[in-house]
């Protein structure tokens, strides 16, 4: 399947394929907080997300809530998985943490328990962290 070279629309080589397996056994949860490009907020929000397409906005809504924020992501809970890869339209609740409505890329969906589905989501654009999330750590901050 790899090394025909008659079929390499869309398909990666053998080489390619053995490179990125060697690059996710080097992804320690360490290697990544390292890798981060942006500061990260432990904060407890609730947030819906729903399809990024207006034509799918009424065939989705979930309720979840955050884990961190960052300037170019975060991570949410939710009882359900979302798909990887798919883009998602994110709102925020104001009153805990004040966002615009954000688009973001699902990035990644895993298993925490039965009806628990942690998920990282990238913003298209980054965001700028509302500076008084950082100042109420009673109220906001994940205990």
């Amino acid at each position: 399947m790899f090394d025909d070279p008659n079929d390499v629309a869309g398909q990666i080589t053998s080489e390619e394929a053995f490179s990125v397996l060697r690059d996710l056994e080097r992804n320690t949860p360490d290697e990544i907080r390292r890798q981060r490009a942006h500061f990260r907020l432990a904060i407890k929000a609730a947030v819906i997300l729903q399809p990024g397409n207006a034509t799918q906005l009424l065939t989705l809504k979930i309720k979840g809530v955050t884990g961190d924020v960052s300037a170019g992501g975060c991570s949410a809970l939710f009882p359900i998985p979302v798909n990887v890869g798919d883009v998602y339209r994110l709102q925020f609740d104001r009153k805990t943490l004040d966002l615009p409505l954000t688009f973001a890329r699902c990035v990644r969906c895993r298993l925490v328990r039965e009806d628990a589905f942690e998920a990282g989501f990238a913003f298209f654009t980054p965001i700028s962290l509302p500076e008084a999330a950082a100042v109420r750590p009673e109220s906001s901050l994940i205990s």
